[in-house]
């Protein structure tokens, strides 16, 4: 699961909370065709995981069994099954990621809207 910075910023007012799996720390080394991060870059990207505003859950039995369902029955990817049954057992409405065929699956796939991260909503000005 990922967001956006104005989403970022929200989640530190408390406006909501950002759940994401275990699976995201090991997952964050490095982008398809990129270099791998520094040791240094690694160790300010786990500092972000600890933010009061993530919440950081660990892959259980049930999860990992969802997870198995939804690569046989919908055809994701074992990776990103794992984050759509984390979404699931945490009741989350939301599983925002930039991964174009993950956005294409749908919200077909338990419940959880799958989208691209969205800018915070434009306040209005009172004048």
């Amino acid at each position: 699961m990922a967001a956006c910075q104005s989403g970022l910023d929200a989640a530190q007012r408390g406006d909501f909370l950002i759940g994401t799996s275990a699976l995201t720390i090991a997952e964050t080394l490095w982008l398809k065709k990129s270099p791998r991060l520094t040791k240094e870059k690694a160790e300010l990207l786990n500092r972000f995981f600890l933010r009061s505003s993530m919440r950081v859950v660990n892959l259980d039995r049930q999860i990992a069994q969802r997870a198995q369902r939804l690569v046989w029955e919908s055809g994701v990817k074992p990776k990103d099954s794992v984050h759509i049954a984390t979404a699931l057992r945490y009741r989350c409405p939301v599983l925002e990621t930039f991964d174009k065929p993950l956005i294409k699956k749908g919200s077909g796939l338990g419940g959880v809207e799958i989208r691209e991260p969205q800018p915070a909503a434009q306040g209005i000005l009172d004048i």
